[in-house]
């Protein structure tokens, strides 16, 4: 059997793709069930994030496995499979162990040094075991993955090199102050009082928000939420807890709204947001421009020719004695450059030149200081030439900045960090709001710096993904040498009952003399051929050594396969770490 996964995240799919192909927790339960009931796989488990959906199983085919589980993910995440398989990715051995150990580290997430993902693998692990689809190789794997990521985060300072999705949330909401001063002062409602709900209460109480409103569709859950925050000894913040119907009216009080449900749909139209902010302000609440902002001081480029002060003859300034036929070319474009040009041959531009060289509208439309029309009809033969030769007439042009309208200064703060979706992406082009959300995280975050604790995590990663290996094809073989000592104890059982039968007046004192005797021979037969062959399948194509010493002492395969159940027996029954 060889472990496979299967998976998208925010590095394979777009943020629409994974909102639509994100799994409850009933959905995920019956994507496992599924998944060891099909051929090719013997055990299951689902890690489900934010901005990841994976589904890693232990498979006897490769190809088999990744049809199987990759039409699984698209049946039960509602995607069809030929929109999904675009954005699936595959990792086969010691591919899907590094693939893990380099998630649990934080080094795959949207946020590099996050240590959220530590609980969501726990998670996954105990929901696995849960339903019975986690045998020897995936307890093993997930609890290494486990391990693994807790050492980078103590041996490194990979927690420097990022931070949860929470803090760069709220970074991205400052917009570059400090998020401590920002928040300072401010209300904040927490929609959901989930781990990640929870994990945004707790940082906007250590920031320093006066007032945290908990609402969630569980009150009782609410209410937990907000007594753990009152009665946190490191924030003295107020806490209150209210019902979901209330977050209409709780918002219009709220400088700052975190959401993070389990909705399938929107907890927060747009329409909803509008009516907050006229709520607040007594009057009605304009759009801004539809584009996403991307910051302080963007900007738009248009393209203008370079050294081109009065736009030239274009669309509607044709001068009906003009050879070329100028009506495609757009107004602001000069008429010797690729927009006039491109098709021409060289002919027709050596006509445009003699005319041009005449004084006609190209002349007429100079400013003083202009070259003169003999310059032109020079550069428009040698335009003619360049033509007859690659056939085009690259222009070289430069873009000129043009600062868009500014926003107006935000006064409702929303991030939105649910998948899917629980505020309106169509929130951000109301006037007075300023909206992060899942989408925003990733662009912003795409070129966030490297640390040095990076190399350090990712040569962690590699030291334990061969030392995994190492132990699980040593592991492999270890039924087949139970399998041998158990043939061996047989044979001196065997050996001592026929010796009785030969010598019937055998005291027992002896007979457990010469018993113990046999068996020390036995022992040391075996000892050093069985840790031999343990530390060659150790190494990498040590598969072998199995199927070698199955054959070389004739070992019933079937012993063999009870020893390997009753291991996947125990490793199911096996908590997480």
């Amino acid at each position: 059997m060889s472990l496979l996964v299967v998976g998208l995240s925010h590095r394979s799919a777009p943020v629409s793709v994974l909102e639509r192909a994100s799994l409850n927790a009933d959905a995920q339960l019956k994507l496992v069930q599924d998944t060891v009931a099909a051929e090719p796989a013997t055990e299951a488990a689902v890690l489900a994030t934010c901005n990841r959906i994976e589904l890693y199983a232990d498979v006897d085919k490769f190809h088999a496995g990744v049809a199987e589980l990759s039409t699984l993910l698209a049946q039960h995440s509602g995607v069809g499979l030929e929109e999904l398989t675009p954005h699936l990715y595959v990792h086969y051995e010691d591919r899907a162990v590094h693939h893990l150990f380099s998630v649990a580290c934080g080094l795959d997430s949207m946020v590099v040094g996050e240590g959220q993902i530590l609980g969501q693998i726990k998670d996954s692990l105990a929901r696995a075991q849960d339903s019975h689809t986690a045998g020897r190789l995936l307890n093993d794997l997930f609890q290494q993955a486990l391990r693994v990521g807790k050492r980078a985060h103590s041996e490194t300072g990979i927690d420097r090199a990022g931070q949860s999705l929470v803090t760069f949330g709220l970074e991205q909401l400052a917009a570059g102050a400090d998020v401590q001063t920002w928040v300072r002062g401010k209300k904040a409602l927490v929609i959901g009082a989930g781990s990640m709900s929870s994990l945004a209460a707790a940082t906007l109480a250590r920031a320093g928000v006066t007032e945290i409103v908990v609402a969630n569709r569980t009150f009782e859950r609410a209410e937990r939420l907000a007594r753990i925050l009152t009665e946190g000894d490191d924030t003295d913040v107020l806490a209150r807890a209210v019902p979901m119907d209330s977050v209409p009216d709780e918002l219009t009080r709220a400088d700052v709204a975190v959401s993070c449900t389990g909705a399938t749909g929107l907890v927060l139209t747009a329409d909803a947001v509008a009516a907050t902010l006229e709520g607040r302000t007594g009057a009605p609440v304009a759009e801004t421009d539809g584009a996403r902002p991307t910051g302080a001081g963007a900007t738009v480029v248009r393209e203008v020719r370079e050294g081109a002060e009065t736009p030239l003859p274009g669309a509607g300034a044709v001068d009906e004695n003009c050879p070329l036929d100028l009506s495609p070319v757009p107004a602001g474009f000069s008429v010797m450059g690729e927009a006039a040009v491109a098709g021409m041959d060289a002919a027709t531009l050596e006509q445009h030149g003699a005319w041009a060289a005449g004084g006609t509208a190209v002349d007429r439309s100079r400013e003083a200081g202009r070259p003169s029309p003999e310059a032109d009809a020079d550069l428009i033969t040698a335009l003619a030439a360049t033509a007859a030769s690659v056939g085009r007439i690259p222009e070289r042009r430069r873009p000129e900045p043009v600062a868009e309208a500014p926003r107006p200064e935000p006064v409702l703060f929303l991030l939105d960090l649910a998948m899917p979706r629980d505020i309106d992406a169509a929130a951000h082009r109301l006037a007075g709001v300023r909206l992060v959300d899942i989408e925003s995280l990733a662009d912003a975050s795409a070129d966030a710096p490297m640390a040095a604790d990076v190399d350090m995590v990712r040569r962690i990663v590699a030291d334990e993904v061969a030392a995994f290996g190492a132990a699980q094809r040593a592991a492999h073989i270890t039924p087949t040498v139970v399998a041998l000592r158990s043939m061996a104890a047989d044979v001196v059982a065997g050996e001592i009952a026929r010796l009785e039968g030969r010598l019937p007046g055998l005291d027992d004192k002896h007979r457990a003399e010469i018993t113990q005797t046999v068996k020390r021979v036995v022992d040391k037969l075996l000892h050093a051929p069985t840790v031999r062959v343990k530390q060659l399948a150790a190494e990498p194509g040590g598969a072998g050594y199995a199927d070698a010493l199955r054959t070389l002492f004739d070992l019933d395969p079937e012993t063999v396969a009870s020893v390997s159940r009753a291991e996947n027996s125990t490793e199911k029954n096996r908590g997480p770490a």
